[in-house]
């Protein structure tokens, strides 16, 4: 979309938004001014640089008596006679019937939002886009870390398919659960990533950057619970409070928020075993049964399950090593320095590694440490190196330096620091896990951090579709005219404007659903960042679909973050010139507390 288009629009937005009146100034040429025809709409307006000003909407009530007084600038102001940016309110002015003009303004821009949009809008998003949070320059980056699953490879949904039964099989024969669960095959597209589990409640819900549950995304088992019950469950408020959700790692004494792609599989178990039970009509204990399923999906984990699933049919569940040999490559053909932390075996990664990489992966790396046992390899320096020979097994000599082409156990990074020199800025490592991977190292290190966040592709193809930017545009116009015309109070522009916020709500729900039925997007609730989302800012420098991202960038490249406007200041992006700036309805008559 080209800036005359964007620019076209968004005056005409603000033209038509921006009409509650500002404190009245003083404008001495104002009298010599002509009404005259506007070149843009051949309306009789009141023309003044550039900017076409409507005829006076219908006199508002205030709750103000007659004849009231405010002091502004030392001067008397009556209600009678009150001269705004040239524009004069009086007793006399014609009344225009209220309803109908609250109706001209929505239907006004709902044109201007169905006929400006240009038809390149929908496909401005690139999902091989790396995006910053902060601002980071890639000629000041020498050492390039990586986390090795879902980082230096990325799974396909067939593992999560796996993980869910195998767990699903635990509960039935260790945990002695009834048979008949077995029925419930995996939902590959019910839970997403970033959702909290209140484990007392049984709840799957998703929580917005301020604690606030986004109510409609509220599931007990596979079903949704309904608005006035979660409100009567969190004693008449949607409010989590911050002492139940501000463990560091994402878990709270109650809540526990599920960070990574792996979560997917026991979200959904979570879900389907309370649906089992509540369809059925056994009484059980949430707490238990959590228990009893992180445990399950845990043993899928230790005794190494999904390896063995992996190392067994690379193909089949390994995508795009290609692009991952390829971005190896090239940083080591620039002279850049690379390590590799990882929590899995090495036997697991050499299998992986030599399929993505070649047998000879171990010579793009500087350092390569297995079995880190992170988050604690970056918060502890209780575990010391260990070296592990050429099959694996593990030797005691003592670690005095970090050798290349040799493999490492356990550590610290404390010892990492001390052995390398590797610190601060010129460090950027990438992972999955926002906790495990990427906190400490933002927080107490002052590593440069890149988030892998493989749902970005799917959700930039859904912000691209003309469905999604129509909705939303409308959705963001609409909510401006509710907040500039909830000063009309008679009881027609009431219903008038409660058929506004049943439209409003059900735009919201349309929006959701493009993204997940349940759930929505993982970055958003209806418009508030998700507490995922506000973590993801917090933890990354950068955020990116994969690592191939990388090779759509020279290694000198700066990203900037983009400057998103504050709510106090002036108007930039498209959601601001939809809902314009003042935000005081009754601007005017607060002038006296001035």
């Amino acid at each position: 979309m080209s800036l005359r288009r964007v620019g076209g629009l968004g005056r005409s937005l603000w033209q038509s938004g921006s009409r509650t009146p500002p404190l009245a100034r003083k404008d001495r040429n104002f009298s010599s001014r002509r009404l005259a025809p506007c070149s843009s709409c051949g309306a009789e307006k009141k023309c003044r640089e550039g900017l076409c000003i409507t005829p006076s909407p219908p006199a508002v009530p205030t709750a103000s008596p007659a004849g009231s007084r405010h002091q502004l600038g030392g001067k008397a102001r009556t209600e009678e006679s009150l001269n705004v940016s040239g524009r004069s309110f009086s007793s006399t002015a014609l009344k225009v019937e209220q309803k109908s003009y609250l109706w001209a303004r929505y239907n006004e821009m709902k044109r201007l939002v169905h006929d400006l949009i240009p038809p390149g809008v929908c496909n401005l998003l690139n999902s091989s886009t790396i995006y910053a949070n902060n601002e980071v320059s890639l000629s000041e980056v020498d050492i390039y870390g990586f986390d090795y699953d879902y980082t230096l490879a990325l799974y396909s949904n067939a593992l999560d398919a796996m993980i869910y039964t195998t767990a699903r099989d635990f509960l039935i024969k260790h945990f002695k659960y009834p048979q008949a669960i077995s029925k419930y095959d995996y939902l590959p597209n019910f839970a997403a990533r970033g959702l909290h589990y209140d484990i007392q409640k049984g709840l799957l819900m998703k929580i917005d950057a301020f604690h606030y549950i986004q109510l409609g995304t509220v599931y007990r088992g596979l079903n949704p619970v309904p608005d006035e019950e979660v409100l009567r469950l969190y004693d008449g408020t949607h409010h989590v409070p911050l002492n139940q959700v501000s463990g560091f790692y994402g878990k709270g004494p109650n809540v526990k928020q599920y960070m990574d792609v792996f979560s997917l599989p026991e979200m959904t178990l979570l879900a389907v075993a309370n649906e089992y039970f509540i369809s059925s009509g056994i009484e059980y204990d949430p707490v238990h049964l959590y228990k009893d399923v992180s445990e399950a999906i845990g043993m899928v984990h230790i005794k190494g399950y999904m390896y063995k699933w992996i190392m067994e049919d690379l193909e089949k569940y390994i995508l795009r090593g290609e692009e991952t040999y390829a971005v190896l490559h090239r940083l080591v053909s620039d002279g850049k320095k690379l390590f590799l932390i990882t929590n899995s075996p090495f036997s697991f990664v050499d299998k992986g590694m030599r399929y993505m990489v070649g047998k000879d992966w171990r010579d793009f790396f500087d350092v390569v440490i297995v079995q880190a046992d992170k988050p604690h390899f970056f918060n502890d320096c209780a575990k010391p190196f260990r070296r592990l020979d050429s099959k694996g097994d593990l030797q005691w000599d003592k670690i005095s330096n970090l050798e290349k082409g040799q493999v490492y156990k356990q550590g610290n990074l404390f010892d990492f620091l001390r052995l390398t020199g590797w610190r601060g800025s010129k460090v950027l490592y990438f992972g999955d896990h926002l906790y495990s991977d990427l906190a400490d190292l933002m927080l107490r290190h002052g590593w440069r951090t890149g988030a892998i966040v493989p749902e970005l592709e799917l959700e930039t193809k859904v912000v691209n579709t003309e469905q999604y930017a129509q909705s939303l545009t409308w959705l963001q116009a609409l909510t401006g005219l509710l907040e500039r015309m909830q000063m009309y109070r008679d009881p027609d522009s009431r219903k008038v404007l409660q058929e506004w916020l049943k439209e409003r709500e059900e735009l919201r729900i349309r929006t959701k659903n493009l993204f997940n039925p349940q759930f929505g997007s993982i970055f958003r609730t209806c418009h508030n960042p998700t507490y995922f989302s506000r973590r993801l800012c917090r933890f990354s420098d950068l955020y990116m679909a994969s690592l191939s991202c990388l090779l759509n960038y020279d290694l000198s490249y700066t990203f900037y973050p983009r400057r998103t406007p504050l709510q106090h200041e002036a108007p930039l992006w498209m959601d601001q010139l939809c809902t314009g700036c003042m935000k005081t309805p009754f601007l005017e008559e607060m002038a006296h507390i001035r």
